[in-house]
């Protein structure tokens, strides 16, 4: 198991090695305070008393989150879904990362509840979601701030590291109100994110190269195509429901970056970027119950015999990948329930 930095329940840094956890505040007090020496201090040296099975809190203090839009086979199925006759992808898809700005306040670290949002859920109607779902996705961790552009080749040089997240999502809430101006509601509730965030270096092994972009993108995003190769997986109430790999998004957290501040928009120590749900080409592959569940006219069976289209109150997910570890979250109900 990779390095990766954590943050104390009670305060201060600890760090993970192999399958020991290091207290690291006598080194940093939080990991916002090691990321904003710079990097060369993000290797500090590992020595510190061993911790058993210490207490985690959220890693850092999130500035902004903005979530992206990066799968091209999640991207092509929602719109098989929703645009039947249509070209599944908008004219816009293959040319830059596609995203939105999230609510920061709302990320949650691992084993936090999620308690089941309400909302509009069409004209009219007023109630709490009955299509709760899940995204199986990656987070990058912003490290290094910027005032301006980042050039794509000098983009990594801003990121600490990495988490896996899961942007929890109503889909009725968010199919009501997303257009014109895309999700609120419907995703600002809850994101939960990993308690350990594994440093960018740690992740160099796992990249590989991938099939390039096609048409080939403006001159700001072009680079040689690139992803991580790291098995992903969802399991719902014990049981494994997909497997999926980050080798499948079709834009790197490199051109994400570039994008994002490419309009003069500046990054912050601490900003949380996600990639956007990861689905692979098959079906077990899908990285969301909105695809597993084909817009829930296809439900998932389990072994218990029991069937999901979305999310039950007391269905708990975890999300997992190595070398990021875990994420989990069980749906609870309605405050008013």
């Amino acid at each position: 198991m990779a390095l990766a930095y954590g943050l104390l329940a009670g305060g201060g840094l600890c760090a993970r090695v192999g399958e020991r956890v290091l207290d690291l505040s006598g080194v940093a007090g939080s990991l916002d305070e090691l990321m904003a020496r710079g990097p060369d201090a993000w290797t500090p040296p590992l020595e510190g008393p061993e911790l058993d099975a210490p207490e985690l809190a959220l890693p850092l203090a999130v500035a902004d989150y903005v979530d992206f839009y990066s799968s091209l086979h999640h991207a092509r199925n929602v719109g098989l879904m929703f645009r039947p006759d249509d070209e599944p992808l908008l004219p816009n898809w293959r040319q830059m990362p596609v995203g939105y700005h999230g609510r920061a306040g709302t990320v949650v670290p691992s084993g936090t509840p999620v308690q089941r949002p309400t909302g509009q859920l069409g004209e009219g109607e007023f109630g709490p979601t009955r299509a709760l779902d899940v995204e199986l996705e990656l987070g990058f961790v912003i490290g290094v701030a910027s005032d301006g552009p980042v050039p794509v080749e000098r983009a990594l040089d801003h990121v600490f590291g990495a988490v896996l997240l899961n942007d929890w999502s109503a889909r009725d809430i968010q199919g009501w109100e997303y257009r014109p101006l895309g999700p609120l509601l419907g995703k600002s509730f809850a994101t939960s994110i990993s308690q350990w965030v594994v440093p960018v270096a740690e992740l160099e092994r796992f990249r590989v190269e991938i099939e390039p972009p096609d048409p080939e993108p403006l001159p700001y995003l072009r680079e040689p195509a690139w992803a991580y190769d790291i098995p992903l997986e969802i399991e719902l109430n014990g049981t494994v429901i997909a497997r999926s790999n980050a080798r499948h998004l079709y834009w790197s957290i490199a051109q994400q970056i570039a994008h994002l501040t490419s309009n003069g928009a500046s990054l912050r120590v601490g900003d949380l970027l996600g990639t956007g749900t990861i689905s692979g080409p098959d079906r077990d592959q899908r990285g969301c119950l909105l695809e597993l569940s084909w817009a829930g006219r296809e439900p998932i069976e389990l072994p218990d015999g029991s069937s999901r289209t979305f999310l039950e109150d007391g269905d708990e997910v975890v999300l997992r990948g190595e070398p990021l570890g875990e994420v989990r979250g069980r749906v609870v109900a309605p405050a008013d329930a």
